[in-house]
């Protein structure tokens, strides 16, 4: 007998389930080609390109230099440490570890636009203290200078709000400040435009500035945790990292995102010197694999170099390897620098921003618990 047919929504009903199994595979296919794809070169059996440096040290990174005329700079805080200005994430004595100890939200709460609103007072005792013009450029600012004066320079991206790149005198063009500036403030309301000295006159006397056609309050124009970056680092990002020859990352931990993947935007065959006191945008786990984290202390290394010392140390070291350095201390005895000065206060500059750090955490944090008391 032959056998009965099988009622047509039973058919379908077994071809779905066909359907999704063969939909499902096709899924799971695709999720492991591209696995394999982030895995790159810690699976490839392909061979290694050439290395793009001779060795993997300042020297040769230094000869490499020489012949280049796009050289990028990315800069952090730790570039103004000897200048005084205490950092943020330094365990211990950076300005986030001092705040702990108070009772503020979190210690980010200062650079949250919410907490601003309520309460700006943490926020401008910070500025008072951070204000253009309070500190002097450091060695490493007055390098930068002598890049652009030695037309190596195409740009520098700094997380810094301090200005001091502009105040050794890089020109504004060649500076992208990723999270902002003081050198212009806007009314949270109105979008009012403020400059410099308007808000520094206000603050400077602790009163918080308000905009004179509405009374919102004005905030300057430096980067806030959900905020978005200037239009001018997205633009800058797109225009500059596929002509950079050469790329400087300095003083900085490589942390914060989106500036710490900046590395990945020059070409593959652009050498990257880190300049840092620790290492710093290496691969932390399986999922950096193949990516284009720092490579330097890998056998894949094809031209990425780390040099430990303070930034200080580290570009007067660059100076003398680019036969730059009879140029680098007529520039800083111009501008009334000594090279031995700095090396002299090394020592007791940790102890000075550990100390800055903390007076400038108690302001805050009484200014924070004041204006609670007042709204009980």
């Amino acid at each position: 007998m032959a056998e009965s047919e099988k009622p047509a929504d039973e058919k379908d009903e077994k071809q779905t389930e066909e359907d999704d199994e063969e939909d499902s595979a096709s899924k799971l296919s695709l999720l492991m080609n591209k696995f394999a794809n982030l895995m790159g070169a810690a699976v490839s059996n392909e061979p290694a390109e050439n290395p793009v440096l001779k060795s993997f040290d300042l020297k040769c990174a230094a000869e490499y230099m020489s012949k280049c005329s796009n050289v990028i700079v990315m800069a952090g805080a730790g570039i103004s440490t000897s200048a005084g200005i205490p950092d943020f994430r330094s365990p211990g004595t950076g300005l986030y570890s001092q705040l702990e100890k108070y009772n503020l939200p979190f210690p980010e709460a200062i650079f949250q636009l919410d907490y601003f609103r309520n309460n700006p007072k943490p926020f401008f005792l910070l500025a008072k203290e951070l204000y253009p013009q309070k500190y002097t450029p450091t060695p490493t600012h007055y390098f930068l200078r002598l890049l652009n004066d030695k037309s190596k320079l195409l740009r520098i991206f700094t997380q810094n709000i301090d200005s001091l790149e502009r105040i050794a005198g890089v020109p504004p063009e060649k500076i992208v400040e990723a999270h902002g500036t003081f050198f212009a403030s806007h009314c949270l309301n109105c979008r009012k435009e403020y400059d410099l000295e308007f808000v520094k006159e206000i603050i400077s006397k602790d009163e918080i500035p308000h905009c004179t056609e509405c009374d919102g309050i004005v905030k300057p124009d430096i980067v806030f945790f959900g905020e978005s970056l200037p239009a001018r680092f997205s633009e800058c990002v797109q225009t500059d990292f596929d002509k950079a020859d050469f790329l400087i990352i300095i003083g900085t931990s490589l942390k914060v995102a989106p500036f710490n993947r900046l590395t990945n935007f020059v070409g593959k065959d652009c050498p990257r010197l880190l300049i840092n006191l620790e290492p710093a945008g290496t691969a932390t786990s399986v999922w950096d694999l193949g990516s284009s984290s720092l490579l330097f202390g890998s056998s894949k290394n094809r031209r990425d170099v780390f040099h430990k010392s303070t930034c200080d140390e580290g570009v007067t070291e660059l100076a003398k390897l680019l036969d730059w350095e009879d140029d680098f201390n007529e520039l800083l005895e111009s501008e009334g620098v000594s090279a031995e000065s700095v090396k002299k206060n090394l020592s007791t500059i940790p102890d000075k921003t550990e100390e800055s750090a903390n007076r400038l955490a108690e302001q805050m944090a009484a200014a924070s618990l004041n204006d609670d008391k007042k709204e009980q």
